[in-house]
């Protein structure tokens, strides 16, 4: 007997936002019911190996706080702005237990990039403002209908779509560090 789970799909589409414009989408969330859940920062570290094609898949290793995640991403191929992707992740008990098993099965750290995110929730509807070293965003994450709606509830003016990933963005704008690039921000003294 062979048991088949199936896959979770992920569909969002991610803006680059002005300084302007993410006082703008804070100030009117609230105004069109959205919820904040919650604000984190976060250390996310993306592997290469041999099975991974680093130009539609990643494999990632995400602190927050005191909690880790483990995920592997593949973008399915589109045209669209709002893009689907499988996504699978699984809690992890210890992070510096998981990177040293990854680096055991041939995976080695190639990229590590940090962000600040807020998160908020419309329905079943994620939204979340991203700060990351090169640049403000937001994501939507739902229904490509839900999508629509909240980009029309929202009345940005001028949002302009990111097909970039966010580990894109970082190796055109990290540093390289003896072969791993990275997009931290600025240590407070």
């Amino acid at each position: 007997m062979v048991l088949l789970t199936a896959m979770s799909i992920e569909i969002e589409k991610k803006y680059r936002l002005t300084s302007k414009q993410r006082e703008e989408v804070l100030l009117r969330l609230p105004q069109i019911g959205a919820k904040r859940s919650g604000e984190e920062f976060e250390e996310n570290t993306l592997y290469a190996g041999e099975a991974l094609d680093l130009s539609r898949s990643v494999l990632r290793l995400r602190r927050v706080g005191k909690r880790a995640i483990l995920t592997y991403k593949e973008r399915f191929p589109t045209r669209s702005d709002i893009k689907h992707q499988r996504e699978d992740e699984t809690a992890v008990a210890d992070a510096n237990a998981m990177e040293l098993i990854l680096e055991a099965l041939g995976f080695t750290a190639a990229l590590v990039y940090e962000k600040r995110r807020e998160t908020w929730t419309l329905g079943k509807t994620e939204i979340v403002i991203d700060e990351l070293p090169f640049g403000l965003f937001m994501e939507i994450e739902g229904t490509e209908q839900d999508i629509r709606d909240i980009e029309n509830k929202l009345t940005i003016k001028r949002l302009r779509a990111e097909s970039a990933t966010y580990p894109q963005l970082s190796l055109k704008h990290g540093t390289d560090y003896g072969g791993v690039i990275e997009s931290r921000f600025p240590q407070k003294k």
